[in-house]
């Protein structure tokens, strides 16, 4: 079981655009690190490393650092092991979870893993993916504060749904209050926070939120 002091799990991911710097600044010193299969490259490279390793070894053949736990994964399956690692995040309790490397590469895989945001949404765990560009957030019904991003440029989609209905309160760029966003549509793209405290607020649906990173 995860610690009790342990606030959030990272899950680092096995993409080759990966950003090894920009890896390093996320993880915290309390993080409890999950390696997805090949993602254990990246922390071998940083010399983190990782609390437990989740894969089928089809990315990654090399050893582990002693005292990782290991999961072993069948190689012939139709899912990702970023997936099976959050299913380990959601059993063992973690509420907060970020995905690293695990945008970029193959596009499959990239929006395989807002699935994931997904699945973690559902488990009511705050969960998102982070790259050097920007983070990733999937936001079933409800409010969200979203704080100390002003000047920051973010986008608003529906995500497994064909509408989302979306209220911004605070000061943003273009504002809305009950905004249909259909899923043919660009609708929600490009807005920016103008303050450093705005709510997102979801409704009728679920929303994918995409926020830049600061340049």
């Amino acid at each position: 079981m995860a610690k009790e002091i342990l606030k959030r799990c990272v899950i680092v991911c096995a993409s080759p655009d990966a950003d090894a710097d920009f890896i390093k600044n996320k993880i915290l010193p309390d993080d409890y690190v999950i390696a997805a299969d090949g993602g254990i490259k990246k922390l071998n490279e940083l010399k983190i490393a990782p609390d437990l390793f989740v894969g089928d070894f089809d990315s990654y053949s090399g050893n582990l650092p002693e005292y990782t736990e290991v999961i072993k994964l069948n190689t012939h399956k139709d899912d990702t092991d970023s997936m099976h690692c959050a299913s380990v995040a959601v059993k063992r309790g973690f509420n907060s979870v970020m995905l690293l490397g695990a945008s970029g590469g193959s596009m499959s895989h990239t929006y395989s893993n807002y699935s994931v945001l997904s699945f973690l949404a559902d488990n009511n765990i705050t969960a998102s993916m982070a790259d050097n560009i920007e983070t990733v957030t999937v936001l079933n019904e409800g409010c969200y504060s979203f704080d100390n991003l002003k000047g920051r440029e973010f986008s608003v989609f529906p995500f497994g749904c064909e509408c989302v209905t979306v209220s911004y309160v605070g000061d943003v760029e273009y504002p809305a209050a009950d905004l249909a966003i259909f899923e043919n549509s660009s609708l929600g793209k490009s807005n920016v926070f103008n303050s450093d405290k705005v709510e997102i607020v979801i409704k009728n649906g679920k929303a994918i939120v995409f926020c830049r990173e600061k340049d």
